[in-house]
């Protein structure tokens, strides 16, 4: 049964949003799915090459003992529904947080402040671990994220920052299983000379960095999208 466990909190994490988007009628997020399936599976292939090349030099990889036999790319089902279900639960609970707290946000001048020190703080890790081949790509990739969000999209960051506090939540619950966290081995494991070697729990510090360029980066392609095929604002 133990080789369950991945495809179980994949889809386990979709099952009540999913459940919330059909038959919930006041908002009624099954009207966004083309959109947020669009929006998710763009993102999720760039993801899955980084994901894909990663495990095939040995930068991360997956515990035999909780995964089913057949692999793709080296993943198992596992991590491949993980860009679809995990992405797809976080769009949702950030659209029902905006819906029913319209004005959880912060100011765009804290918008600034913030998004400034999350750069200064990545970059000068960046720089004193470069060549670390999780550390860089994904604090690259972070870097360049946020400095197009302050240079065109700050007004979502005003809403994406304290949602994501949020989001860290489940986050760190099933990230800690699949790293460890209340079994005995991890479901994915880390080659720690490719990254900082420190975790928050069981967590390796990047993947917080790596989870709000996954979630943010399908929340600006679903706002564009909405805006363009529902003519709402998000």
């Amino acid at each position: 049964m133990s080789q369950y466990l991945y495809l179980s909190l994949t889809l386990g994490s979709i099952f009540i949003p999913m459940l919330y988007s059909i038959f919930e009628k006041k908002f009624h997020f099954i009207q966004y799915a083309k959109i947020a399936f669009a929006s998710i599976v763009l993102v999720a292939i760039p993801f899955l090459i980084w994901d894909a090349l990663f495990t095939h030099y040995g930068i991360w990889g997956f515990n035999t003992t909780y995964h089913l036999p057949k692999t793709y790319w080296g993943m198992p089902v596992g991590e491949w529904l993980f860009f679809i279900c995990i992405p797809y639960a976080c769009l949702f609970t950030s659209e029902v947080l905006k819906y029913l707290y319209p004005k959880f946000k912060i100011s765009k001048g804290l918008v600034v402040l913030i998004s400034l020190f999350l750069l200064f703080l990545i970059a000068y890790l960046l720089l004193f671990n470069f060549g670390k081949w999780y550390s860089t790509v994904n604090f690259i990739v972070f870097i360049l994220l946020i400095l197009l969000a302050l240079y065109k999209y700050q007004e979502a960051l005003q809403s994406f920052y304290p949602i994501f506090l949020v989001l860290l939540i489940p986050f760190f619950l099933v990230n800690g299983i699949l790293t460890g966290s209340f079994i005995d081995e991890p479901v994915v494991w880390y080659n720690n000379e490719e990254n900082l070697g420190f975790r928050i729990f069981t967590i390796p510090f990047e993947d917080i960095f790596y989870a709000f360029t996954l979630l943010f980066s399908s929340q600006l392609i679903f706002n564009h999208l909405k805006r363009k095929y529902h003519g709402e604002k998000s």
